[in-house]
Parts: C-alpha cells; structure tokens; sequence
C-alpha cells in the first residue's frame, strides 16, 4: 500500500512539531528567569538531533513503497486501517499545536506550567502511546499476510517502533522540562495529605472521638484485604473518623496487625462500645463508632470511594499527576504500609540485593488461584516483550543524552510459580533475572497463609514498586498495590507499568468513565460504537491495540471506540480539608 508512507510523513511531522516545542518552552523560561546560552544550545542540539532521525525516517518511507501490502485482506479493507492510523497521527499534531500556544507567558507563570498544559502535554503522550499500539498491530497483521515479504515488513515494524519511541521520549522530555516544580509540588501534596490523614488518625481523645472500625479478616489474598482496608481507610477519612483495625486471629498472622505493620494510630488503638452498622453517612453521623461491611455488601454506599479524588486538591492533582485516582489510593497506601522495624529490614535488604544504581524491570506472574478464573494465563514471552521494549526505549534516551553506559538488562520476577524463573532464563539468556525462589514456594496455596508467606509478598510489594517499570496482570490485586505504592516514590509514576489484561481498577469503585473529545463514526463490518464529542463512556477495558471497549451512556450502545478520542473523567469528592493539620505542614 504505496499511501502509507503518508503515515511516516505525518510522525515525521510530530516528532518535528514537538522538538520545535521543546524549543520554544526553553526559550519562554530563559527569558523569564534568565537562564544561560548553555540552555538554547541544548535546545538546538535536541533539533539537529531529531533531524537526524527524520532523515532516517524519511527513508523507512522509502522502503515501505518498495513493499507489496496487497496480500490478504482486500485493499478496501486496508485502506480503512490506513486512514484510521492517519486519523491519529492527526488528532497527535492538533494536540502538539494545542500546547504550543499555551506558553508560560500566556498562563501567566513563569515558575510552572499551568494545568491546561500539563493535561495537552499528557494526552499528547496518550496519543502517541495509543498510536505506537495501532501501528504495531496493523503491521503485524500484514506482516502474518505477507508471505514472501514478511523479513522485510518486520524491519518496518521494528523501524517504525523505534522511530515511535523516540517521539514518545521528546514528548516525555518536554513533559519534564520544569522538573523542579514538579518535585516541590509532589513533595507538598503528599507531605499535605499524609499530616491531614495522621491528624484525623490521632485524636487528642479517643474516648470521644468517632472512630470506624474495620475487620482485617476478608477472605480473600493479602492484595484483596490490603485494598479492604485502603477503602475502610478512606471512608474513615471522608466521615473525620478514626480508621480502627481489628485484626485478631488474622490469617496472615494471628498476632494482628501491629505485629507487623506500625499501628494505624498512635493515640486510639482500641475501639469502642457499641459499634452501630454502617447505614449511610448521614443516619450513621450521630454514633461515635460504626462497623463497616465489606465494600461488596456495603448499603447507602459512601462517596469517599475510588475512582474519586478530593475536589480541594483537583486542579493541583490535575495538573502534576497523570492518574490522580491511582495518586490518591497510593497515599492510604503509604500510610497503611509502614513496616515495623523487622519487616523493614527484611525489605531493604531485598531492595539493597537487587542494587538501586541500575535499571531493572519488575514483573508480576501471578498463576496458581488466579489461570481460569479470574485471569487467563499468559506465558513469560507476554511479559517480556513489554521488557524488551523499555530497555529499547531506554537505550534510546541513553543514545540522545550521549551517554556510553552499558545497560545490563535485568529483571525482578515476582511469582507464586517457582519454574518462572528458570523458564525465563532458559528463553532469555541475554538478560540477568533477580528472584527470590522461597517467596515463590510460599505463595503456593497451602502455605499462602503463613507468616513466611506474609513476608514474601510484602517484600514482593515493596520491591516491584522500587522498579524503574512494571510489567503485570492488572487483575492481580498484588500488582495494584505495587502500582499504588510506586505512586508515592515518584512525582508522576503513572506510566511506568504494562497490564496484559485489565487497565487499573478499584474493586467497588465508582464507575471508570471517560469523555469523548472527538466524534467517531464506526466503520462498516467491525464492533465499533459511535461517539460525539461530550459523550461519556463508561470504560470496560483497554484491548492495548488502538481501541478501548466500553459503553457509550448516551446511546447505550456497547463496544469499540478508539482510544486517543477519549479522555479519562475524574469524579470530584468533597472530602474534608482538615485545616488544623496544616500548622504541621
């Protein structure tokens, strides 16, 4: 198909269009805060750069009209496909002119970019995330079709991938340009909402303070009880109660929790007498202490739940994070999970083994009691294509930086099947596999609910989230606790994960929306639904090739919609604001 080299045009444009961004943001911030010619020297060694790569991809298009795409399905067909990736790569160049206009000047800062700009330069990433998706899948599927041609077309797939990544990493660097105010501002929003939860955790007295009590024992795995706890934790938060855990006789460890992790408060550990059932907000509002359900069970249920995020906190949240729900999970997360001193140990010396100087990926195989019921089994090479592209990508940004370092690829495996480890390194011998084989051996489910299990899976937790990337089952809830938990290690770690099933999810959340920003007629023969722009969708999955499934709730009308014309909706909750705990700010 001789017109798809109108598609290497079109990235060609992007990468072009972002490198003259990355430009014009430097030449905004020199001039108002005086940086040197050091800076704009930078700058323009980024486009000659860039330029290169251009050139290179100028003549990928070359070789693309040199290939016969005429096999297998019909030249009707293919041209729908074609104009489909040419449809985004042109939704990627209006969002690149979106963020040009709005410079520093124009929001009226010189010392942050304002939300707006924060929000076009993520979508930008989004779309070129989605596109990466699109285009590796069409091409592999011509690559099945092509026969004879099939060495060739996979050159273009892993040209075009790498030429893809690239934009990707300008789009990240433009991201990051004013990193320092993204740090202060993650370091002020965290610190902000870790005082308000240890005020409202610790009442001057707990004899009158209202208090709601949680029982550890769900039966469920350790990620399902940790994510029990995280939304007993909010609602606590939401309602100014103080979260109480009971947890005797708990399956992990009869001791309770505090034997394990650092008591959820330091002044009201007890609970008090009588405990009426949660029956709502209001009606509970007049008992000092409530007894909350299960979130599955839970009547009149609370605003204070996933996917929601405080609406005092929204626009800054907006603006720093590219998945504020996730953010805000990841801060009961951090104060739930504060190790006691032993367990401490236990993790740094696992974190310390696999050396913090290096890179390393981190991948979850979950097996055992999740492969045919609620996951389907996915094999090690799964995960470790989503590897292998990171390092590429990797290499890459180490290419532009002219750095000369060696990578060594290597990778965390975390797993409840002791053979992952050695299937890994019998399929990929180039790379170095760090595992700990006992953990695996005591996730196995007769010894699942054991202290050593315990340990293992905490130690698992922590050590996938110190991961420079994750490569997971979003539907272990292990995984998602990691994710959470990374959430507090970085200003923005939002990307920094591949799921091979579901996108992230909250069990009970509110609904997963999404808006249209862009309309949508589907294409005769395919799954497709319609969108006008303002629809919203209620997101059942992504399928990680382009295209999303979901609901749209102005039609009614369920199936696929690509992905790049949406945008995620984030319910805003009136949580409490807890002024008295800024004085320890």
């Amino acid at each position: 198909m001789r017109r798809s080299h109108e598609i290497i045009v079109a990235v060609i444009i992007i990468i072009w269009c972002t490198a003259m961004i990355y430009l014009f943001r430097n030449q905004d911030s020199m001039e108002s805060s005086g940086r040197s010619r050091k800076d704009l020297d930078k700058a323009f060694a980024a486009i000659e750069e860039l330029q290169r790569q251009n050139n290179q991809l100028r003549r990928i298009a070359n070789s693309l009209n040199e290939v016969n795409f005429n096999v297998g399905n019909t030249t009707e067909k293919k041209n729908l496909n074609l104009r489909n990736l040419k449809l985004r790569l042109q939704a990627c160049l209006q969002n690149v002119a979106a963020i040009s206009n709005d410079s520093p000047k124009q929001h009226g800062t010189s010392t942050s970019p304002s939300k707006d700009h924060e929000l076009l330069v993520r979508k930008l990433q989004d779309d070129i995330i989605e596109l990466l998706y699109s285009t590796e899948n069409q091409l592999n599927s011509l690559k099945k079709a092509s026969g004879n041609s099939e060495s060739s077309l996979n050159e273009v797939v892993q040209q075009l991938k790498s030429q893809l990544q690239a934009a990707l990493l300008d789009s990240e660097e433009l991201g990051g340009l004013e990193s320092s105010w993204r740090e202060k501002e993650a370091k002020e929003l965290q610190q902000l909402v870790q005082n308000r939860i240890n005020y409202v955790q610790n009442p001057k007295d707990c004899s009158t303070a209202k208090q709601l009590v949680c029982n550890l024992n769900k039966g469920c795995g350790f990620g399902c009880q940790i994510h029990h706890l995280a939304y007993c934790f909010m609602v606590a938060y939401g309602t100014q109660r103080t979260l109480i855990i009971e947890s005797k006789s708990w399956r992990y460890n009869p001791e309770g929790w505090e034997s394990v992790f650092l008591p959820a408060s330091e002044t009201c550990t007890t609970a008090g007498q009588p405990q009426a059932p949660w029956t709502g907000e209001a009606s509970s509002a007049s008992h000092r202490v409530i007894n909350l359900p299960i979130i599955d069970g839970v009547m009149s249920r609370p605003p204070y739940l996933p996917l929601g995020i405080p609406e005092d906190l929204s626009e800054r949240l907006l603006r720093l994070h590219g998945n504020p729900s996730v953010w805000w999970v990841g801060q009961f997360m951090r104060y739930l999970l504060r190790p006691q001193p032993w367990l401490e140990t236990e993790i740094n010396g696992a974190i310390q083994g696999i050396g913090s100087n290096e890179p390393i990926v981190g991948i979850q195989v979950r097996r055992t009691d999740k492969v045919g019921t609620e996951a389907a089994y996915h094999g090690v090479e799964e995960y470790m294509k989503h590897v292998d592209d990171w390092f590429d990508k990797y290499n890459l940004e180490l290419v532009k930086s002219k750095s000369n370092q060696k990578v060594v690829r290597r990778v965390y495996i975390a797993s409840d099947d002791p053979t992952v480890l050695a299937d890994a390194r019998k399929k990929y011998p180039h790379y170095e596999f760090v595992s700990d084989t006992s953990i695996s051996k005591s996730a196995s489910l007769k010894s699942r609910y054991t202290k050593a299990s315990l340990r293992g899976v905490v130690v698992d937790i922590f050590t996938l989230a110190k991961c420079n990337y994750l490569v997971c089952t979003f539907s272990s809830q292990v995984c998602r606790v990691a994710y959470e938990l990374m959430q507090t290690l970085h200003p923005d770690a939002s990307r920094k994960f591949h799921s091979l099933d579901d996108v992230y999810y909250y069990g009970g959340q509110t609904a997963h929306e999404q808006v249209a920003v862009l309309d949508h007629e589907p294409r005769p023969g395919t799954q497709e639904i319609q969108l006008k722009v303002g629809d919203v969708i209620g997101i059942a999955g992504n399928h990680w090739d382009g295209y999303s499934k979901g609901t749209n709730r102005r039609t009614h009308q369920t199936g696929l919609y690509p992905s790049y014309k949406t945008i995620e909706k984030f319910p805003l909750v009136k949580y409490p604001t807890y002024p008295q705990a800024m004085s320890k700010m």
